[in-house]
């Protein structure tokens, strides 16, 4: 009898565990913080591989030590701290997923307590973060976390995300208007945020912030557009294609940034600044315009190429 209820509650145990690995293998999250550090592993000092930002939805796919590894709408994976993303059942990621939302559009602001100046922050937050939208107190939209806090922000700062989706600019214009306006931002390695990006990250937080989804390293970014040939110059390339860098005997692509027009080009190396292809302008990049890989044309096919869709379509806002 001793053996049989010994060898009961072992399989009752084993029954347990798996049980609750199946739970956490099929957990949604969302990003609670308005920047989450996304790690190689689960500890502070482990490199910062990237970064995912407020109200994005995310599949956490174990957990190690409390820190959460999660995957991203554009397949990234990196260790949170387990304050950054609040973790939810499918069906509460289901609910957030379809409730209204407020698209912050100001590259930085605050949630404040009250709809008023007095108003106590509740959170920072930043251009392409998103919010559960509850109403509109004058010119105040207020505002819920995943986590359930409640606050409100100037509606000179965010907005309806209906009401921004439909006067939304996905065109070369607006997004290189936008590009420019983060002239001067830091190079943070890993980071897609305005608080600071690479290379890479600067262009797909660009790119977020017009409600597109493109893969996170400059490497992973060019499957996504078009190749347009550079082997003659820039004649072929238009402003908002992507331009690529890297080596030209192994073909690694190491850089990325914007082209502009006019030879000249928007990337971030050390700070978001302007060069020039032409070796005469002021402004010519010794450093990286001899090391031009080719164009991609990515503008086209957002939606068409399956690397480059949008908020409305990619699987991950959809679930």
């Amino acid at each position: 009898m001793i053996i049989f209820a010994c060898m009961k509650r072992i399989i009752l145990s084993i029954l347990a565990l798996a049980f609750c690995l199946l739970l956490s293998a099929e957990e949604y999250g969302v990003v609670n913080l308005s920047v989450c550090n996304m790690r190689r592993t689960s500890t502070y000092s482990a490199e910062l591989v990237s970064q995912a930002v407020l109200g994005t939805p995310v599949h956490i796919l174990e957990v190690d030590k409390g820190w959460p590894l999660i995957q991203t709408p554009d397949g990234y994976k990196g260790y949170v701290n387990r304050d950054a993303v609040f973790r939810m059942s499918k069906a509460q990621y289901h609910q957030w997923n379809q409730a209204p939302k407020v698209q912050v559009t100001a590259l930085f602001s605050v949630v404040i307590s009250h709809p008023d100046e007095a108003g106590e922050t509740v959170s920072d937050v930043v251009g392409g973060n998103r919010l559960w939208y509850l109403g509109r107190h004058g010119k105040y939209l207020n505002v819920r976390f995943p986590d359930g806090r409640e606050g409100y922000i100037k509606d000179t700062d965010a907005m309806r995300e209906d009401e921004w989706k439909a006067g939304l600019r996905q065109d070369a214009d607006a997004i290189l208007n936008t590009a420019m306006s983060m002239m001067g931002f830091p190079y943070l390695w890993g980071g897609t945020s305005p608080k600071g990006f690479d290379c890479s990250g600067f262009v797909r937080t660009v790119l977020a912030m017009h409600g597109i989804i493109i893969p996170r390293d400059a490497s992973q970014q060019v499957p996504a557009t078009e190749k347009i040939s550079t082997e003659s110059g820039t004649d072929l390339l238009l402003p908002g294609d992507l331009v690529f860098f890297g080596n030209r005997d192994t073909g690694y692509v190491r850089h990325v940034g914007f082209y502009l027009g006019e030879g000249k080009f928007i990337h971030c190396i050390g700070k978001v600044h302007i060069n020039s292809f032409i070796p005469t302008d002021p402004d010519y990049d010794k450093g990286n315009s001899p090391t031009l890989l080719y164009g991609g044309r990515l503008l086209p096919y957002i939606d068409k190429n399956p690397l480059a869709n949008t908020y409305w379509t990619n699987p991950y806002y959809l679930e």
